[in-house]
């Protein structure tokens, strides 16, 4: 049996703009995708801690070092420029796999700079 279970999850991003005009997506600071594993284009739910908003798109690179976190297109009506959010990204394991695998939480300070890095 395969099993969609969490890879990843980045912890406290604070919003940094809101693109309504775009395609679609979030924007993530490249550093920040690196210490997450996660690749421009993979899919990621995004759960906005001040009006429980949430929703699915895909992550485009931002500037590495540069803090970005932005929501595009019609995320963007989901969230405004210093909201607190969540991001996840999920792998399918089958159960073997689950086993040994360790989901990767990654904490972000209130400058979205990564705080804390951690395996459970």
């Amino acid at each position: 049996m395969m099993r969609m279970m969490l890879k990843s999850k980045i912890s406290y991003a604070s919003v940094t703009d809101a693109q309504l005009y775009y395609k679609g997506s979030i924007a993530i600071d490249e550093a920040i995708m690196k210490e997450a594993d996660l690749l421009e284009g993979e899919r990621v739910d995004v759960l906005n801690l001040h009006n429980g908003a949430r929703l699915q798109t895909y992550v485009i690179k931002g500037e590495k070092e540069s803090g970005v976190i932005c929501l595009n297109g019609p995320a963007a009506r989901l969230g405004f420029k210093g909201d607190k959010i969540v991001i996840i990204s999920y792998g399918m394991l089958s159960d073997d796999e689950t086993k040994a695998f360790k989901a990767r939480y990654v904490e972000l300070d209130e400058n979205n700079k990564i705080k804390d890095t951690y395996l459970a």
